[in-house]
């Protein structure tokens, strides 16, 4: 008989897969926008409709909150629109490869850090094997600021999932986005300047808000309610299947042909996000049993 642990387990792993699917669905359709807007541009029109969309879909309340759950929500906010800006800054910089194996020291440090058993460890050193054959960052460029860049966006994703789950518990539905997507839009747009709102058109706004579902609202929601359902430890070793899903995309989509290190790659993060599934899920949190009451 399934255990509610491992149950819960593989329902958060499903929405971490599908989750990571939008993100590199929206990154591959965001690519026409890089041209025209910039990286800080097309990082700020993301956000910013993703804030509006929050606003208007998810209605939030935050009377309604504990000043402690605003104040989460908020960080989170900033932590996702510095991770955002810090990583279009990079790929400026360094190849998309040097940058997604910098980048993923975030979640993988998490899944070390909050591991409390030794044994399994062994699911994240996979990750980073496997992470190593996708990306193959020896093969790009070292400028120092690059390399700061995506470092700094590290950070910024291991806070942001700590913090996504900090505020998946103590707040119902997805009223914690509804306050942290707007923040993050208006970090992006900050960042931006005045520049990037005087040369928005309709076209780019529409376009915008399409990219938006794709990349953040949907997968931060669902990312939210993974995070009810798995361990941090686990949840930060899934992220390194987001690699071998963007290899599958450009095989289906791109007709990219990935080579022999890159199918290896693809073969140990697989294991190593079955491994750290089965081994990772949490109890019902209270957030989340109010979720299944009202669904159920």
């Amino acid at each position: 008989m399934t255990s509610p642990a491992l149950s819960s387990a593989h329902s958060g792993a499903l929405m971490a897969v599908v989750s990571m699917s939008c993100v590199q669905l929206g990154l591959a359709a965001s690519v026409g926008m890089l041209d025209r807007l910039g990286a800080d541009g097309a990082a700020a029109l993301r956000l910013g409709c993703a804030g509006a969309l929050a606003l208007l879909l998810m209605r939030p309340r935050p009377t309604s909150l504990s000043p402690r759950s605003v104040a989460a929500a908020a960080a989170l906010g900033v932590a996702t629109g510095s991770m955002t800006l810090l990583f279009m800054a990079a790929l400026a910089r360094i190849p998309l490869g040097t940058a997604s194996a910098l980048e993923f020291l975030g979640p993988l440090g998490v899944a070390v850090a909050r591991n409390r058993d030794l044994r399994r460890l062994v699911w994240p050193a996979l990750a980073l094997a496997g992470i190593l054959l996708l990306t193959r960052p020896w093969e790009g460029g070292t400028d120092p600021v690059g390399v700061a860049l995506a470092l700094g966006a590290a950070a910024c994703w291991a806070a942001y999932i700590l913090l996504t789950q900090v505020v998946g518990d103590a707040v119902d539905g997805l009223q914690g986005l509804a306050i942290s997507l707007p923040v993050a839009g208006l970090v992006a747009t900050a960042v931006a300047g005045p520049g990037f709102v005087t040369s928005l058109t309709l076209e780019l706004v529409v376009v915008g808000l399409g990219l938006a579902m794709l990349l953040p609202v949907i997968p931060f929601s669902l990312e939210m309610l993974a995070l009810r359902r798995l361990e941090t430890a686990a949840f930060g070793t899934l992220m390194s299947l987001e690699p071998a899903i963007a290899a599958l995309v450009g095989l289906v989509l791109l007709h990219q042909v990935p080579g022999v290190l890159a199918v290896a790659g693809v073969a140990l993060v697989v294991v190593a996000g079955a491994g750290a599934t089965r081994a990772g899920g949490r109890e019902a949190t209270t957030a989340d049993q109010r979720e299944r009451v009202l669904v159920g």
